[in-house]
């Protein structure tokens, strides 16, 4: 054929058609691009709103005993008929949106929800108004934005004499946001009633042993009882997935667990100290004791399990209690590892 972009492949007259493929690709891509603006700008003016009817409800009275009232009463009702989404935290944050964007006009609907809580961050007024600006025109994800802030992007662009360097530089740091981002957002999700799916946060790796671990550990029959699986935390804005939570009976704490299918890092060791410490202070019950962290290593070269304690906990504890009860460090790495080659036999006789 005389376009290069077409090939016929004989043995099933298959025809790959590149620029049709492509012309149809561009299409879905605009879609989805629509779809995401159309939802943040709906997202964003529901939460805009609901903030305006706290603020003209509450009056001067919210530092007041009726104004946090309210926002209890009003969390419950809509969370109950809405689901999640609908947190004080949340509520808080929608109250604190409209009187930091009063003037509705200002706001831009290519922006999200959680770019918004990350600008409403910044007390200059002039800086808001920048970042607003340029997070719009560039389209920015909120990692790029986060950055920005972070770096005092404003400032070096105000005493900078080369403004679209330092405008630019994002780009070569962290990657746009695409349309596929909107079904990982879990604000979009929540505002429009759906369910997350958990399976959209592991690789088929990944999946295959948190199953494993999760059946692993239940049938041990040692007093665990499953609590969660891609158990959210959310941050100013950015969004953090426990793989497994369970609840050990016995021991009365939280077992945290977290699979990493690369080598082990000392990021990934602090983000599971961080997640023992606000479960601790968060989300202990009268009479729990401190929570558990374990991170598993399913690297390549070999398998690593690492036990984290809250700040200031005591190891003995673990040595001379909780050993009684949980998996030794060396029974969960053999038991990553057996799946791993479990799951390698299983790769090779498909491809036989």
């Amino acid at each position: 054929m005389k376009n290069k972009n077409i090939t016929l492949i004989n043995t099933d007259k298959e025809i790959v058609d590149n620029d049709l493929f492509n012309n149809i690709r561009g299409v879905l891509n605009n879609a989805r691009q629509k779809a995401f603006a159309a939802v943040n700008a709906a997202m964003v003016e529901a939460y805009w709103n609901i903030g305006r009817l706290i603020v003209e409800r509450q009056g001067d009275k919210e530092r007041a005993v009726y104004g946090d009232g309210l926002i209890v009463g009003l969390s419950k009702q809509l969370t109950a008929e809405y689901g999640k989404g609908f947190t004080m935290t949340n509520l808080k944050y929608m109250r604190q949106f409209y009187l930091t964007f009063e003037k509705g006009h200002a706001l831009r609907g290519q922006l999200s929800w959680t770019h918004y809580r990350l600008i409403m961050r910044v007390e200059n007024q002039q800086a808001r108004d920048y970042y607003l600006d340029e997070c719009a025109k560039g389209n920015w994800s909120t990692r790029q934005l986060e950055r920005q802030i972070n770096s005092f992007c404003y400032e070096r662009v105000l005493s900078s004499k080369h403004s679209n360097e330092v405008r630019n530089e994002i780009i070569r740091k962290e990657p746009n946001i695409t349309p596929h981002d909107v079904i990982k957002d879990p604000y979009v999700l929540e505002f429009l009633g759906l369910k997350q799916n958990d399976h959209l946060y592991e690789t088929e790796l990944e999946h295959a042993l948190i199953n494993h671990l999760q059946k692993f550990l239940l049938e041990l029959g040692k007093g665990f009882t499953f609590e969660a699986r891609q158990k959210r935390l959310s941050f100013d804005g950015r969004h953090f997935y426990i793989d497994l939570v369970f609840y050990h009976y016995i021991l009365k704490c939280f077992v945290l667990i977290d699979l990493k299918t690369g080598e082990l890092t000392h990021q990934d060791i602090g983000q599971m100290q961080m997640y023992v410490n606000y479960y601790t202070r968060e989300l202990m019950n009268k009479g729990d004791n401190p929570p558990i962290g374990i991170i598993l290593c399913a690297d390549k070269s070999e398998s690593i399990v690492k036990y984290t304690f809250p700040e200031g906990g005591n190891p003995q504890i673990f040595t001379s209690k909780y050993k009684l009860y949980l998996p030794t460090e060396e029974e969960l790495a053999r038991e990553i590892t057996a799946e791993k080659e479990l799951l390698l036999q299983e790769k090779i006789f498909q491809v036989i």
